[in-house]
């Protein structure tokens, strides 16, 4: 039986899936965590529900991706390495170098080490992921799936900043979105759950968890998108700011006396819900919370939102369905309802009764003009497909 390994990885740990082919179905799945970090650990979870898991030293992704290959072993999820023939990896940017997923050679490989200044926590490990699988599974092909590829659909009019063109021709400097493989996923999903082909549908998809954006698609394509050159634009998150007026930034350096890259450490790592709340990045954290700061992250958060949306549907004159996914996406209740009540002025009836639970369905009442949808994102699916298609598994 052939199989296909992706990975989907963070900074300092991948999340993987193991799937058969030609059913898709996952025989394993898992997590390395805090690679290169203290404390950290590998966890498998078997077709059958049987979970295994173990703290262990793991100093680099070459140490992660040998303890994986050994874990599938032990579980006698494959008997031999011959019979994994591809392996896809999550990487975060492809810049204008990939409008497409790609085989990853030592050319393009290289090529993902040259984007590090577009994503400096992200590629260089998912870099040392391919080469490490590279080593340990010679003559596999190995898949590169960028965040950033389904939004080079994008207009000039959306991606392009207001600032000298120059630093466009010279640096690069322009939108590239993020959550890309997650969106593309959904709009899929999302077509065939609404009776329709996706180019004649116009959604808005909400991916909010820690990291959160809103993209607008349209024709079945990303008409915008809510990060922009990195991750830290567009709404308010865990602990990312989203969107703020640059001269703040040079108002609290001067106050503060700080330099331009803790003032981004700031803005990365200690603002959004995190910085308003005081108490935590994480939404279940503020939910019911007696904390009047919590409440206003809380509502800061779901305002965020709605100003997103709100713009992307005057832009594509109206919309078919909004779509809820990622963790505050797939699972808080009242972050959904409090953005659908908004849009009840223009013919969206939420159900919610339906919105009271999770998982895959329709929160709207069946003659809502505006659809609004709960669709749990799969990129690990998304990035097995594109293993499937680019190295002719088929």
């Amino acid at each position: 039986m052939k199989k296909v390994l992706a990975i989907n990885s963070g900074s300092s740990s991948f999340k993987y899936k193991l799937f058969a082919l030609p059913e898709e179905k996952v025989l394993a799945s898992g997590l390395a965590d805090r690679v290169g970090i203290d404390g950290s650990s590998f966890e498998i979870e078997l077709a059958n529900g049987e979970k295994h898991a173990e703290d262990v030293a793991i100093p680099d992704q070459e140490t992660a991706v040998n303890l994986l290959l050994k874990a599938l072993k032990e579980y006698h999820v494959i008997s031999d390495l011959s019979e994994i023939v591809g392996v896809g990896h999550r990487i975060v940017a492809g810049g204008e170098d990939f409008k497409d997923s790609a085989l990853i050679d030592k050319k393009n490989l290289q090529k993902v080490y040259d984007l590090k200044e577009y994503a400096p926590l992200h590629n260089p490990a998912e870099g040392k992921g391919i080469e490490a699988f590279m080593k340990l599974l010679p003559g596999v092909p190995e898949v590169g799936v960028f965040d950033t590829s389904f939004h080079q659909t994008l207009d000039p009019v959306h991606y392009m900043y207001s600032i000298p063109y120059q630093y466009y021709e010279k640096y690069g400097v322009r939108k590239y979105g993020a959550h890309g493989t997650s969106v593309r996923y959904i709009v899929g999903r999302a077509a065939q759950m609404l009776g329709k082909d996706a180019k004649d549908l116009r959604l808005i998809v909400c991916h909010l968890g820690s990291g959160a954006s809103i993209t607008a698609v349209k024709d079945g394509k990303s008409f915008d998108t809510s990060m922009g050159f990195t991750p830290l634009a567009g709404i308010t998150m865990g602990t990312r700011s989203g969107d703020v007026d640059p001269s703040v930034l040079q108002y609290i350096m001067n106050k503060d006396h700080i330099d331009i890259n803790e003032m981004i450490d700031i803005l990365n790592d200690k603002s959004g819900l995190l910085g308003i709340s005081e108490i935590s990045s994480d939404m279940r954290d503020l939910e019911n919370n007696s904390d009047k700061k919590a409440d206003l992250a809380r509502a800061i958060f779901v305002n965020r939102v709605i100003q997103y949306i709100g713009s992307y549907m005057v832009e594509m004159k109206g919309a078919d369905a909004i779509i809820f996914t990622a963790g505050v996406g797939e699972h808080d209740s009242g972050i959904r309802e409090n953005v659908m009540k908004s849009f009840e002025f223009i013919g969206l009836k939420p159900d919610l009764e339906a919105n009271k639970s999770n998982g895959e369905k329709f929160i709207t009442k069946p003659d809502s003009k505006i659809k609004a949808l709960i669709i749990p994102t799969d990129e690990e699916l998304m990035i097995e497909r594109d293993v499937v298609r680019l190295a002719h598994l088929n």
